[in-house]
Parts: C-alpha cells; sequence; structure tokens
C-alpha cells in the first residue's frame, strides 16, 4: 500500500466509513421486517453490521461492559464537534451550550420514556447516583439496603455517609441462580426495618449480568414507604425498556458510553418529578427552583463535544433498533454459554434463564483465579476479559461482554480456550 499523507489517510478512512455506513443502513432497510429473534441469528447481517466500526484486530475484545466502541459514524461526528466548537470557542458556550444540551436531554428523556424535566446528562452512572446518596436528606440512625453485587464505587458513598450522618447500611447478597423472582425480592424485604428510607438495586448486575425484577422489587419497597434508586449502568441502552416498566422506581441512573454506543464521559440522571425537590445539590447552585432537576447538574465546564454527539449515538442506536440489539445480544451470550455449561470444570455466575440475563454473564475454571484465567486468556490466546473477585458476591470469574460487532467465530475461539484451559 503506498504511504499517504495524514489528510489523504483520514480521508480515505471517512470515506470508508460514509460506505460502510450507506451499506448498513440498505441492509437495515430490507431486514425491517424480520423479526429480532430471527435476525439475532444471521451472522451474514451482523457481519455488515460490524463494518459501521473500526476496531484492532491485535485481540478479541470481549470487555465491551467497560466501554464500547462509538461506531465509525458516531465517533465522526464527535471530531466535527469538536472542531466546530473550537472554531468560535467561549461565542458557542455562552449562546448555544444549553440550547444544544437541551436538544440531548429531550431525546434522552424519549428513549427512557419520561420528562426532559426528570433527566440530566451526567459524566457516568458514579456521578448519577452518588448524587442522590450525598443529596439525600439523612439523619442519624436512617437505614439504606444494598447488596454485595452492587457497584464498589456506590457502596464507598453509602460508607461515607454512614461515617458523616451516622446511617445504617444494610447489605443483601442476591443469589446467582434465583428459583424465582419472588426469592429475590424476599432477600431485600427482610431487610426492610421502619428505619429503612432508601434501597439500592441494580437493574443488571455488572459482575454477573443477571437481571433483576426491578418492578416488583420497587412495588414491594413503595408499600413499605422505601424510596428505590437503581443503578442502570449496564441497561440503558441494552434492554428494551421505559421507566414505566419499572415499577415507578424513584432514581435511576446510566452510563451512555457502554451501551449507547457514545464517547466516553456521558450518562444520565432520573429523578421522578416529585422527589426533585428533596434532593440537595452538591453544587453550590440557586439558580433554580427546589423542584428543579437542573439544581443538580451545575458541574462547571464541561467538555461539549460529549454532550451533543449524544444526538448522534441515539440515532445509530436507533437504526439498529433495541430490539434487534438486546435480541442479538443475549443470542451471544446463550452462545458460548450453553457451550460451556455442561464441562463439570467451569463455572458460570451467570442464571440459565434467557430472561433473566442478557448480554453480560461470568465464568470461571476450578483451579484459576479470576485474574490468573483473565490473564491467560490474553497471553496465550488474546482474548480481553476482566476479572471479578468478590468472594462477598459468590462472584470469581472473568466478566464476558460481547456486543455487536462481536462474531460468533470469535466465541468459538473464547469457548475451544476455556475448554482447553478447564481440560
Amino acid at each position: 500500500m503506498p504511504n499517504l499523507s495524514k489528510r489523504q489517510f483520514l480521508k480515505t478512512f471517512t470515506g470508508i466509513s460514509a460506505v460502510s455506513m450507506l451499506g448498513v443502513e440498505t441492509l437495515l432497510a430490507k431486514s425491517a421486517q424480520i423479526p429480532a429473534q430471527k435476525l439475532a441469528e444471521d451472522e451474514a447481517f451482523w457481519q455488515q453490521i460490524r463494518t459501521a466500526y473500526n476496531f484492532t484486530h491485535n485481540f478479541i475484545h470481549l470487555e465491551n461492559g467497560y466501554y464500547s466502541l462509538a461506531s465509525n459514524e458516531v465517533l465522526e461526528a464527535y471530531i466535527q464537534h469538536i472542531r466546530d466548537v473550537n472554531k468560535v470557542s467561549s461565542y458557542y458556550m455562552r449562546t448555544r451550550q444549553f440550547d444544544d444540551k437541551l436538544v440531548s436531554r429531550k431525546q434522552l428523556a424519549e428513549l427512557l420514556g419520561c420528562s426532559h424535566e426528570e433527566l440530566i446528562i451526567t459524566r457516568n452512572t458514579t456521578e448519577s447516583l452518588d448524587t442522590i446518596i450525598a443529596g439525600f436528606s439523612w439523619k442519624e440512625g436512617d437505614e439504606a439496603i444494598m447488596a454485595e453485587q452492587d457497584y464498589g464505587a456506590m457502596l464507598d458513598m453509602f460508607k461515607l455517609q454512614a461515617r458523616r450522618y451516622g446511617i445504617v447500611n444494610k447489605m443483601v447478597s442476591v443469589p446467582n441462580h434465583p428459583k424465582s423472582d419472588e426469592e429475590i425480592v424476599e432477600v431485600y424485604e427482610k431487610a426492610i426495618t421502619p428505619k429503612t428510607r432508601l434501597l439500592m438495586i441494580c437493574h443488571l448486575i455488572n459482575i454477573t449480568g443477571q437481571i433483576l425484577p426491578v418492578k416488583k422489587i420497587v412495588e414491594m419497597a413503595h408499600r413499605h414507604g422505601v424510596e428505590v434508586m437503581v443503578d442502570g449502568a449496564h441497561a440503558f441502552g441494552h434492554l428494551d425498556f421505559k421507566i414505566e416498566d419499572l415499577g415507578g422506581c424513584d432514581y435511576y441512573g446510566s452510563s451512555l458510553h457502554k451501551w449507547l454506543g457514545n464517547p466516553l464521559g456521558a450518562g444520565i440522571l432520573y429523578v421522578r418529578k416529585d422527589k426533585i425537590k428533596q434532593i440537595w445539590q452538591l453544587y453550590g447552585d440557586m439558580g433554580f427552583a427546589d423542584d428543579d432537576i437542573r439544581k443538580l447538574n451545575h458541574t462547571g465546564t464541561i467538555p461539549v463535544a460529549t454532550d451533543l454527539a449524544i444526538q448522534d449515538a441515539i440515532k445509530f442506536h436507533q437504526k439498529i433498533g433495541i430490539q434487534r440489539k438486546e435480541a442479538r445480544l443475549r443470542f451471544l451470550q446463550k452462545y458460548w454459554t450453553d457451550k460451556v455449561r455442561d464441562n463439570p470444570n467451569i463455572m458460570l455466575n451467570t442464571p440459565k434463564e434467557a430472561f433473566r440475563c442478557c448480554g453480560i454473564a461470568n465464568v470461571g475454571v476450578k483451579g484459576k483465579t479470576p485474574s490468573e484465567l483473565s490473564k491467560l486468556l490474553f497471553e496465550k490466546y488474546k482474548i480481553f476479559t476482566v476479572a471479578i473477585a468478590n468472594q462477598k458476591a459468590n462472584v470469581m470469574g472473568v466478566r464476558v461482554t460481547p456486543h455487536l460487532y462481536t462474531t460468533i467465530a470469535e466465541l468459538d475461539a473464547f469457548v475451544k480456550a476455556l475448554n482447553e484451559i478447564a481440560g
């Protein structure tokens, strides 16, 4: 291949992206009437979708749960946003910034199924949920409930409130292989007392991929007068749902760079309209009324191109379609887990039932620590995963998160590697 100047390379790359996306759009139009479940197994279809991304060929990427690739279309738009804002700098920030952010908020609210007056754009799930935990009106002796399977950053924030206000944190543990929804609901209900103020649950547990019966848990908690905060870091853009499907949860947070495919550094916080007034803002802002959610969003100057790219990420997400996306991700997970489930030396920490999980799963091998397994997979087989060692949660393995650009051939290579390691 002849040497190309940087400008020529970028021009060529952009052209390839445009052609690839044109092909994808044609493919989507032709496949519009095919049921999502059937399309999920059509490898030729997803090979074409794969051309909409630019990724490394140096290893098999099965750790998309931390941060998934933005499509070429979204990435190019993001870069253009940076250029456009940079041209006018402060002029944009003082005249257009908040109007454009409102457009992004409204589009996200429509996707979630809520009013834009109940949603703000944050930097990630941690910021979203920590805003609620730290902004809650705690008093000494109040109780909060959370699980060993919850994300560490939020657990740490609850610990900080215990030090600061004297609240009592009550830990429960969710079974990796529940017999029923009621078993999970009971785990949380048994921990509730008259002093319980807030219950935190995962929509989709990040370390195992288990989907919790959120609606049933929320309805149970509300019967006891307890508010519920949902960690949706791995659900938004991954599962087909609206906020109304969750039983009237009070607070919901998610990241947009995981499953929606936005560039790094964007998240959402949903606060039910009647709960906004009671949450204290963490940053000094007296410019909004107590019941205006924007009071929680005064974070200073931010990289606005990230927020602008949200509109592009939503556009691409909707082209694919959430039903197609969820069906494909569940198919990929079931494809490889079903192939190793009967190996006595392989331990799956994710439920077998399809409705209890989607794209994420966790697997361990007897005789290997999670870090040993992750290291061996990468160094010997060039397969990238992440080690999860959480004995309190009874989760010892590697988390495996394929994405739309993952192929069956890559999962076959992963299955072969697991079986060789397990013996």
